[in-house]
């Protein structure tokens, strides 16, 4: 089996859905000799904001010598994202031999009662078994989908925590913040710490009675001013909007963070918090090296800004909560005309996200992924008009934004946003400036 099989191979398992519940996986993984019993990981949950905080803790670990992986859910460009040690994708041939190993237990594990295993267990287990090959020191886990019955949470952590948390998912997570929050708040292991940015009342309860339930010390991350629920856990902006991080064991100097957006100020305090509690070292305060690795901490496509003239800025915001959020930094942005280029998947709903972005859109670029779970053209653009936006329907994101590129003053700005999936699909090239023609040397008269 060579990359491009073994890489067919996995993406031939996404016709098999998603199947929550975790028999099957550690059947799996038993036939792999368990190699997440080996890792001392950090586990991270959340509807707004895992990914930023894995981000965070793995840069921070790394920056104070630690080998770490990290498990990142989605992947932007390359499937091979979403296993990284210290900021690196698996290589292809690490990855080619693991897939290699691993698939006959899994055509024998797929042809019994247990069913097949599916693209997100295929793509866990080689995450964890290449972890255990390269003994790193810490593995950062983002959930997949929920948490109580997602793969990851085959773990025991040495902490867990659980962003922000938002209605998403509903038609397979439940439709109210506590049904969320129950799934979110399964990946709570008994007496194991666990660290919540979670705001809405229905889900600090349902966090806090299952945390209760399991003896597990829970820690609240809120802002400076907010009082409810206490807070050992505070952040706020100083007047030079750098973040200041309180923790019961250190107030921390001001961060400045790569990453973009207020809304990273609760994820770089889960994160702060959470390292403190993953090794002894740490229970006094984090040292200087780990802050300055948060704060050079990167995502894709996280309010990422690609250039200027026109501004151009890409952000994965797949459901209505990251839309709020995204909204929030836009307004900070100076523009005349906004472009949005809006593709999206199915698991989501459309209305919600369309119904934030369309008011605020000079023009909509309705497009799709190349996925089987996309939200169709149409759909996407039948919803703006809706809104009363000026809409073109696009069959690939690449002519989407070139349309929108073309459209464009220097004043205006761009933004691509629906899904990770579209972004990743756009030809990079796009962004880049053109060279611009000389102006002839005026004659003198």
């Amino acid at each position: 089996m060579n990359y491009e099989e073994a890489l067919d191979y996995l993406q031939r398992r996404r016709r098999f859905g998603i199947k929550l519940g975790n028999e099957r996986f550690e059947t799996l993984l038993s036939c792999i000799d368990n190699p997440h019993r080996s890792l001392k990981v950090a586990h991270i949950a959340g509807t707004k904001g895992k990914g930023s905080t894995t981000a965070m803790i793995a840069a921070g670990l790394h920056a104070d010598g630690r080998k770490v992986g990290s498990y990142f859910s989605p992947y932007v460009y390359e499937l091979r994202e979403r296993v990284q040690i210290n900021g690196e994708m698996i290589p292809k041939e690490d990855f080619t031999e693991l897939m290699t190993e691993i698939v006959p237990w899994v055509e024998d594990i797929s042809s019994g009662y247990l069913g097949a295993i599916t693209e997100f267990e295929l793509k866990t287990a080689i995450g964890f078994l290449y972890f255990q090959r390269q003994a790193v020191d810490y593995a950062v886990v983002e959930v997949g989908l929920g948490g109580r019955l997602d793969a990851t949470n085959v773990v025991t952590p040495l902490v867990s925590v659980i962003t922000n948390i938002g209605l998403d998912h509903t038609r397979i997570l439940g439709d109210t913040y506590a049904q969320i929050a129950y799934e979110k708040a399964g990946i709570i292991k008994p007496g194991i710490p666990v660290i919540s940015a979670a705001t809405h009342p229905e889900a600090v309860e349902t966090i806090a009675q299952i945390a209760n339930e399991r003896k597990s010390p829970l820690l609240w991350v809120r802002e400076m001013e907010d009082k409810e629920p206490p807070s050992p856990i505070a952040w706020c902006l100083d007047a030079s909007q750098r973040l200041v991080i309180k923790t019961p064991a250190a107030t921390y100097r001001p961060l400045q963070l790569n990453l973009k957006g207020r809304f990273q100020a609760a994820n770089a305090a889960c994160a702060v918090a959470a390292i403190e509690h993953m090794h002894h070292r740490y229970k006094s305060g984090v040292p200087e090296t780990v802050l300055k690795g948060i704060e050079r901490a990167y995502l894709p496509a996280r309010f990422e800004v690609l250039r200027v003239k026109p501004t151009v800025i890409l952000d994965g915001a797949h459901n209505a909560m990251a839309v709020s959020a995204l909204l929030e930094e836009l307004s900070t942005v100076r523009y005349r005309r906004l472009h949005i280029v809006l593709g999206m998947v199915t698991g989501h709903k459309p209305e919600e996200i369309v119904g934030q972005l369309a008011p605020i859109a000079s023009h909509i670029y309705a497009t799709a992924p190349d996925w089987r779970r996309a939200v169709p053209v149409k759909a996407i653009a039948e919803i703006a008009r809706r809104y009363g936006a000026e809409v073109s329907e696009h069959t690939h994101p690449s002519s989407a934004v070139a349309e929108a590129l073309s459209r464009c003053e220097p004043e205006d700005a761009v933004l691509v946003t629906g899904s990770f999936y579209v972004i990743g699909e756009i030809d990079r090239r796009l962004f880049q400036k053109q060279p611009q023609p000389e102006t002839p040397a005026t004659k003198p008269v």
